[in-house]
Order: structure tokens, then sequence, then C-alpha cells
């Protein structure tokens, strides 16, 4: 692609993620600087990289992805693929069974436990395997719904991937010492998880199957909030975006009562426990992953973002 398109594709995701003017300067300093050396890593090794993204609910590792994604297929050349852990959730019906067997918060998609590993696992495995002629289709779910989309309406990566992205709030977490579960770390688990049924459920997940699959990435990058109070904080403003632009879209057919399935909009009180659901792991990888990560995006209180 041409410099112009490629700038011209770069600024429409700066006004498609709604991102202020002084975010170029960002762009230029670091994500620019971030794509040309995943770049150069990718050209040594027999497969495609695994870059992993974490970082809270928030922090923009989608914004980060769409960027790197960009660059990276269109400055460099380098195919890229991308998906995100959101997209790879159990199904509704498997999260209810969780939750009628194992403990009810697993009803809530989000924690380690409601991912489908074994879907993530074959789909990076195809895209490893993949030649110039295939064709792999990602997985997609539907939030409106909060189910998986119908496998023929997923997208369909074509070709073989330089660089695959895996991006995830929980990505790379490592699982807590058990002495560290006793005590409840908000209200959500000490009225529904008096027990600690569930937090030993999820640590155990990360103790297991999510260590085996976080282990696949070659490279972690870290974006990393101020604190948990920003986390609330900045989720809640996503919520707030949600409402405005799904107000402001137009109706399926141009009609005020099209039956288009919408996100359920969540009040602030609701986003707050839901957010709890988050906070054990989040508080956690806060503390340890900077030192184990290999780029660390530090965010300040009004989410400009510094490379360490």
């Amino acid at each position: 692609m041409p410099e112009t398109a490629t700038e011209q594709a770069l600024e429409n995701l700066i006004a498609h993620h709604r991102l202020p003017p002084e975010y170029r300067q960002t762009l230029n300093n670091i994500i620019e600087p971030l794509a040309l050396s995943l770049h150069q890593a990718s050209r040594h090794g027999k497969g495609p990289l695994l870059v992993g993204i974490h970082g809270a609910q928030g922090t923009g590792k989608s914004t980060l992805t769409d960027f790197l994604r960009t660059l990276l297929a269109h400055r460099y050349q380098c195919p890229t693929a991308s998906l995100s852990l959101d997209d790879i959730y159990h199904t509704r019906a498997t999260r209810e069974r969780l939750a009628s067997q194992v403990h009810p918060l697993l009803l809530t998609r989000g924690v380690p436990g409601t991912h489908d590993l074994e879907l993530g696992n074959r789909i990076l495995e195809e895209l490893s395997e993949a030649n110039a002629g295939s064709r792999t289709p990602l997985p997609a779910f539907d939030k409106a719904l909060d189910d998986r989309e119908p496998e023929q309406r997923w997208p369909v990566f074509i070709g073989k991937p330089q660089i695959i992205l895996l991006e995830g709030w929980c990505l790379g977490a490592h699982p807590q010492p058990e002495d560290e579960l006793q005590k409840p770390v908000n209200d959500l688990e000490a009225e529904e998880d008096p027990d600690g049924s569930w937090r030993r459920y999820v640590n155990e997940q990360l103790r297991g199957p999510y260590r085996e699959f976080f282990d696949r990435l070659h490279f972690l990058i870290m974006l990393r909030a101020p604190s948990m109070e920003r986390v609330l904080e900045w989720r809640t403003l996503q919520e707030h975006r949600l409402a405005e632009s799904q107000a402001a879209a137009p109706k399926e057919g141009g009609s005020p009562d099209g039956d288009a399935p919408q996100m359920r909009i969540m009040s602030d009180s609701a986003i707050a426990r839901f957010v709890m659901h988050y906070e054990r792991i989040t508080r956690h990888c806060l503390q340890e992953m900077p030192e184990r990560a290999d780029i660390v995006l530090n965010l300040d209180d009004n989410h400009r973002m510094t490379r360490e």
C-alpha cells in the first residue's frame, strides 16, 4: 500500500476510535517503533510470531491491536492476523452448564474458565500451518446476544500470517498463591463467593489449561493501568460511549423500531459489579506482570502512554 494510503488508513483509525489529535504523537513515538520491532522479530522464526497484548478493561487493547495490524500489514507488507480472547468465549449454553455445575458466577463471561481454549488452540494451529492460499475463519462473539456468532459469519483471514496478535484482559496472567485467595477483594466475592469456590476454580484454570495456552506466546506486551480505580473509570466511560453511538446509529431499514439486536447498555452500578469479576486478577497482574512482560506501556491517569 502506498504511504499516502497507509497514512489515510491510520487517520481513519484515529477517527474510528474517537482519539484526540495528540494521539498522533503516541502513534509516531511509541506504536510505530513497536510495529517495526515486531516486524523485525518476525523475520527470524520459522512460523508466525505470536504476540500477546495484555491490558485491563478500558486500557485500549483493541485500539493498539488495530494500529499494529494496520502498520504491519500496510507499511511493512507483513501479513498479520488478530484474535481476541473475547472472541473465543464459551457459548451461552456452555456457560449456563458451568453456572449450574460449578458456580453461578461462571455465567458471566470474562474470567478464566469461560473461554473455549480448545477452539483457541485450533485456530492458532490453523493459522500457523496456513499457506498462501489458505482461508482461516476467525471466531467472533456477539456481545449483544451474549453468544458466539455462527461460523458462517466469522471473518476470514486469507493467506499465511507472519505475525498473530492475540489480545485479552487476562492474557498471560499467572495464578495466585493459595493463601492469597482466602480474603475477598470486593463485595462480589464476599457476598456471592463466600466459600471461595469460584475464585479457586478460576485460579486452577490459570494454573492448568490457561498456562498451557499462554505458553504459546513468543512476546508479551502489557498495557499497564495506573490503578484499579482508573480501570473502573475507563470501563464506565466505554459504556457511556457505547450508549451514545447506539443511540445515534440508524435502526435496521431506517425504522426506529427495527429489530436488529442491540448491545445491552449497563448502568454505572452494573458496570461496577461487572468489573468486580475481573478485579482480583487485574490487581495481581498490575503487581507482578511488569517484571516479566517483554514490553510495558504505562498509562497515566489521563490515558497518556509511555514506554518503559
